[in-house]
């Protein structure tokens, strides 16, 4: 028989990595907002859903049921032979850990496949995230890496991620680089996303004594920073990175490669430009144009971006600032590094996950 679990025994689970989610709601539902990590079996496609669904409410509840044994009769083989393939112990889960995630798992364990569903579903993981939110549990210091845009800020993090470092990745969890060109080339994160993803970081490294990450605005993309969270970044300590400016530009093409999406920068530009004084809006508009993509930036830097950065970096106290001054990002890995200091880094970093 399959056995019921709480979300914190999921968790404890997959700390453990014993455990591969599966989430057997339809796709639509699950590229809305699922749980992190999460592979996607169906049982239902999105047209078989609404089919149901519609028999339940215009017809009975008993409609629903036949019709869905039918969908799900035919396509029974392939279904199980997707859990076969997993090499993990199993848990399964749907929206409200209803009719669904039971059916799953009863074929599951019929077929002699380990299987554990989710008590409550999506719905109580969701419960779970907003009581952490609510109740955030914060390391005791946090560094916050600040610069002007294309300093390779998030570069540096994850670069200092892959050495053990405890960052969390805001941009990441956002899927949104933070600007009026953030989601060229990305499909931007909701709030519900965000949210379990900065969640079940918090959790990985809560016996770390301190975290880094970037300087994001309250807003990024789609999601909103967690009061508390804002209010942790406020108060840490302020790392401003300086970097030649011609170094900044090579950074923000390499990561935005606007030739691939020239009239997406274009229309994030159109959203700015009346913030530009006007014979320097019209030569960024002529560049992206003609495709002189670094002179674009140079000029979007120099007029737009640097201005707006040194009045929101001028609201911190000097003692609440550190400045590195460093010619790329492996000086400024390593000048972090040296920052934080060996005593902090012995036994507090945490692997990436």
């Amino acid at each position: 028989m399959f056995r019921d679990i709480t979300v914190e025994d999921m968790m404890v689970l997959r700390e453990k990595g014993k455990n591969v989610l599966i989430d057997v709601r339809s796709p639509s539902e699950f590229n809305h907002s699922t749980i992190p990590g999460s592979l996607n079996i169906p049982l239902f496609n999105d047209e078989e859903r609404a089919e149901v669904g519609t028999l339940y409410k215009q017809v009975s509840p008993e409609a629903a049921q036949e019709r869905g044994l039918e969908i799900v009769s035919a396509k029974l083989p392939d279904f199980i032979k997707a859990f076969k393939q997993l090499d993990k112990e199993i848990t399964v889960f749907c929206w409200r850990g209803g009719m669904r995630s039971k059916t799953s798992a009863t074929v599951l364990d019929l077929m002699n496949v380990k299987v554990n569903r989710l008590q409550g579903g999506v719905r109580a993981y969701r419960k779970w995230v907003v009581n952490k939110t609510e109740r955030m549990d914060l390391p005791q210091k946090a560094y916050v890496l600040n610069g002007n845009t294309g300093t390779g800020k998030t570069l540096i993090l994850r670069t200092l991620q892959k050495e053990g470092y405890p960052v969390i990745d805001l941009e990441e969890m956002a899927n949104h680089r933070g600007s009026i060109f953030g989601q060229i080339g990305l499909q931007p994160h909701n709030q519900k996303t965000f949210d379990s993803l900065l969640i079940e970081r918090l959790e990985q490294l809560k016996d770390s004594s301190y975290v880094l990450f970037e300087g994001e605005s309250k807003r990024i993309g789609r999601a909103v920073l967690p009061d508390a969270f804002s209010d942790f970044k406020e108060k840490g300590i302020q790392i401003f990175i300086e970097m030649p400016i011609e170094e900044r530009i090579q950074h923000i093409l390499e990561d935005y490669q606007p030739w691939k999406y020239k009239g997406e920068c274009m229309e994030a530009f159109r959203k700015i430009k009346s913030r530009i004084h006007t014979p320097i809006a019209a030569q960024i508009e002529e560049g992206l144009k003609t495709e002189e993509f670094s002179l674009v930036v140079k000029l979007l830097l120099e007029y737009y971006y640097d201005p707006r950065y040194k009045f929101s970096a001028d609201q911190y106290p000097d003692s609440h600032k550190v400045t590195l001054q460093v010619q790329n990002v492996g000086e400024a890995v390593e000048k972090i590094k040296n920052l934080i200091g060996q005593s902090s880094q012995k036994g507090k970093r945490v692997a990436s996950i």
